[in-house]
């Protein structure tokens, strides 16, 4: 459910003060919970997925969207049995 029109976006105010001063290096941040403001446009942001850092850098199609949006939280690994065997053999093969 969207937040409302009136309240504005959710930007946690530690980040907030963060993104204005701009600085070196990426923005460490554990608030995966702010959305992605104009401002944030350019900037490089380090966000905690829970266990390590991922480097977001937001451009304009990330406007509105949340910052743990683009930091996920589980690692796929692949799907086992039979046919995923096949399929990796046939890539492993050398082309003629």
């Amino acid at each position: 459910m969207a937040r409302s029109i009136k309240k504005g976006p959710f930007i946690d105010e530690k980040l907030m003060e963060k993104v204005k001063k701009g600085g070196v290096g990426p923005i460490k941040t554990w608030s995966r919970r702010s959305t992605i403001v104009p401002e944030m446009i350019g900037l490089v942001f380090a966000v905690h997925n829970g266990k390590e850092f991922i480097t977001v850098k937001p451009n304009e199609d990330m406007v509105g969207h949340k910052l743990g949006e683009f930091s996920p939280t589980t690692k796929f690994h692949r799907h086992g049995g039979k046919m995923q065997k096949e399929l990796e053999a046939k890539q492993a093969a050398p082309k003629k």
